[in-house]
């Protein structure tokens, strides 16, 4: 694979497993927009000598220059939090690496990805034969650095958490996904009757 190659499939890799920061952009942007129209309306409405549609540009300005004067804390509580909340919000939205659950498969001719709960269904039916048990028995959870799989044995049956792991893990080599996540198994203390 050349380099041209490699980095279009990274790219293509790493747009299909990080969200996209577009709807809170779109959002940010539509807000500023709404605002920016409303005062030029209204400052258009003072130039023309008009009443203001609600508030007019001296009053707005008066109206902040007095907080908090006027104005219950409450209220000015509220209303900070609130600001406080959604500029929150929309950080976290830009630093953190808002990663899809999904994994990517190596592969020298296409850029493969896979959801996680297609890999998850396909662990928990490796998990299962190995354990002997039926699909309701089985639940497999896919982190990011992590699979866990939790069995429900029949009652006097015992399962071997060994044997399970094995399975899983082979499943997992023969996928090749990357980055390859630890495999955790836990067998439950009390079996499930009449499965």
């Amino acid at each position: 694979m050349n380099d041209e190659t490699y980095r279009l499939t990274s790219h293509i890799i790493r747009r299909e497993m990080h969200s996209s920061r577009a709807v809170p952009s779109i959002i940010v942007a539509a807000l500023l927009i709404l605002l920016c129209l409303y005062v030029m309306l209204e400052a258009a409405l003072k130039a023309l000598g008009q009443d203001p549609w609600l508030i007019g540009p001296e009053q707005a300005a008066a109206w902040v220059g007095s907080l908090p004067g006027g104005v219950a804390p409450s209220f000015l509580g509220a209303a900070g939090a609130l600001v406080f909340l959604m500029g929150l919000i929309f950080f976290l939205s830009a630093v953190l690496p808002g990663r899809r659950a999904k994994l990517s498969i190596p592969n020298e001719r296409a850029a493969v990805v896979v959801e996680a709960e297609v890999l998850a269904s396909s662990l928990a039916r490796r998990a299962r034969v190995a354990a002997g048990v039926t699909p309701e028995q089985v639940l497999v959870t896919i982190g990011r650095r992590v699979v866990e799989v939790q069995v429900r044995p029949t009652s006097g049956i015992p399962v071997d958490e060994q044997a399970v792991q094995s399975a899983v893990e082979d499943e997992l080599r023969r996928t090749a996904v990357e980055p390859v996540p630890d495999v955790r198994v836990a067998v439950a203390p009390s079996g499930v009757i009449g499965q």
